[in-house]
């Protein structure tokens, strides 16, 4: 009979374990997490660390796929299904279309006010470009159910992207600083990638 390898049995034990943590969801991986620093303090700061490098990588080039993606994904059943008559009254399909991409815009702006929030005023800079970037490659409605019933929303939600970009004021770190000065998009950036919209160059205070 083969003796036994307590070494072999501590190896697939921790197999399970990891494959556990694997199949985590998201908020359950968050209260691990938590748990975890509560109970080991002194991991914190590389904590912190790992987190601040992940949130700096930012491409502004995968954002306004992102927001192409979304503001593209509705056609004449969404459409439909928000527009004409309801309960509470009479829907047009021009208020229908906006607020189906007034939806879609949404998390992308929220997302935005977090970096500002977080002091990462770099991040959230490219995260503006991304957005402005994805709404000026749909501008032409791109042939799409929903934004033919809303042509001028893409420059309307750029304007909005951008005023909330360069009011917002970040807490902390960088924040404290960049909120105090003037602020606009590269113009090189926007002259190569927005030609179209030169207005998007003009400065702002932080405040």
């Amino acid at each position: 009979m083969a003796s036994k390898d307590p070494k072999r049995k501590s190896n697939r034990k921790g197999e399970r374990e990891t494959d556990l943590l694997a199949r985590l969801d998201s908020g359950e991986a968050a209260s691990v997490l938590k748990a975890l620093l509560a109970r080991h303090r002194e991991l914190r700061p590389e904590a912190e660390a790992i987190a601040r490098h992940s949130l700096t990588q930012v491409s502004l080039f995968s954002v306004a796929e992102d927001v192409e993606i979304a503001l593209l994904q509705y056609d004449y059943d969404d459409l439909n299904g928000r527009a004409g008559g309801h309960s509470w009254g009479y829907v047009e399909p021009t208020e229908a279309a906006w607020e189906l991409l007034e939806e879609a815009m949404e998390p992308f702006v929220n997302e935005m006010k977090r970096y500002r929030e977080m002091g990462l005023e770099d991040q959230a800079q490219r995260f503006c470009q991304g957005v402005v970037l994805g709404l000026y490659r749909v501008r032409n409605g791109q042939d799409n159910d929903i934004l033919g019933w809303a042509e001028d929303f893409p420059a309307e939600a750029a304007g909005n992207v951008f005023d909330v970009w360069m009011s917002a004021s970040g807490i902390g770190g960088e924040g404290e600083t960049a909120r105090h000065k003037p602020r606009t998009l590269p113009p090189a950036f926007v002259r190569e990638h927005l030609p179209d919209w030169g207005w998007l160059l003009k400065p702002a205070a932080g405040d």
